[in-house]
This record gives C-alpha cells, sequence and structure tokens, in this order.
C-alpha cells in the first residue's frame, strides 16, 4: 500500500509479493478487505485483550494512538467504502465497547441501542475525518477534543433539562 492506492492491489498481487498461491490466500481470507481487517484485529484488538480498562475513555486514547501511529495504512483503508470495508468492520467493533459503557447508564433496551448506535457514528465518522485529514493533528490533542466535546455537550444537555424541569 505504500506504492499503490488500495483499490488497485489485487490479491493476485498481495499473492506475488508473499510468495504465495492463490488458494492459499482464499483458505485463510474472503478477500482483500478481510485481509485489512484480520490486520487490525490481531495488531490492536490482540493488543487491548490483554490490557484491563477501568473505562471506555482508556480504550478510546488507545485506539486514537494506534491509529495515529499507523495513519498511513489507514488513511488508505479508510477511504475505501462499502462492504466488507473496513470502515464498517471498525463500526461493527466499537458496539460492543460502547454497549458495555453504556450498561450502567442506560435502563431499556430500545434506548440503549439509539445511543449506542449514534455514539458508534459519531466516534467512527469524527475518527476517520481526523485521520484522513492532510495535516490531522496528533492523538493526544484529537482524543482530548473528543473527550472534552463529548463531556461539554453532556453537561449543557444535563444544564438544560435540569433548568426545563424546574419551570
Amino acid at each position: 500500500m505504500e506504492e499503490f492506492p488500495f483499490i488497485k492491489i489485487s490479491v493476485a498481487d498481495i499473492c506475488a509479493k508473499c510468495d504465495i498461491n492463490r488458494k492459499t490466500f482464499y483458505y485463510h481470507f474472503k478477500d482483500k478487505y478481510d485481509l485489512v481487517n484480520w490486520i487490525y484485529d490481531t495488531e490492536f484488538m490482540e493488543a487491548i485483550r490483554r490490557k484491563s480498562y477501568t473505562s471506555g475513555w482508556e480504550f478510546l486514547e488507545d485506539l486514537c494512538d494506534y491509529l495515529y501511529a499507523n495513519k498511513t495504512f489507514y488513511r488508505r483503508v479508510l477511504k475505501v467504502k462499502g462492504q466488507n470495508s473496513f470502515s464498517e468492520h471498525f463500526r461493527e467493533l466499537l458496539l460492543p465497547v460502547l454497549t458495555s459503557s453504556w450498561n450502567d447508564i442506560l435502563v431499556g433496551q430500545n434506548e440503549k441501542d439509539f445511543y449506542v448506535n449514534f455514539f458508534a457514528d459519531a466516534y467512527s465518522c469524527s475518527i476517520e475525518r481526523w485521520l484522513l485529514e492532510e495535516n490531522c493533528i496528533d492523538s493526544k490533542e484529537f482524543f482530548s477534543l473528543l473527550k472534552s466535546c463529548a463531556l461539554h455537550t453532556s453537561f449543557k444537555i444535563i444544564k438544560d433539562i435540569d433548568k426545563e424541569a424546574r419551570t
């Protein structure tokens, strides 16, 4: 991917570069998109499985650090949209993290599903936009802005609800 855009790389190119045959490739992966998802799953997801997070914020900070450290790779795969794309895979992986974060906050299943999907969209779109910016800010600054935005918005909503309840 340092030489060609992801969309122009074929399975044959990958096999030639890795000195394997197509049958071997397809034994392990459905397609090149599945390979990209596997790279993320084995590099990042395996690393975090060994950690014990006390909050979703810690997970999100590690995620931002990882993506920023590997931004060249992820910038290229995030430009590809559609079925089996990394964008879809990434969003799907955020869902269980957000679900566990919201378990203590929300009681009703319908309400929880709405919130989890809302924040999965918000975080995945924000992260994609950040990484795809030509001169994206470093991960610490981005994470700080992301957290600040979520917290300030939450506090404002709480104040507004409290104000409405008093009137």
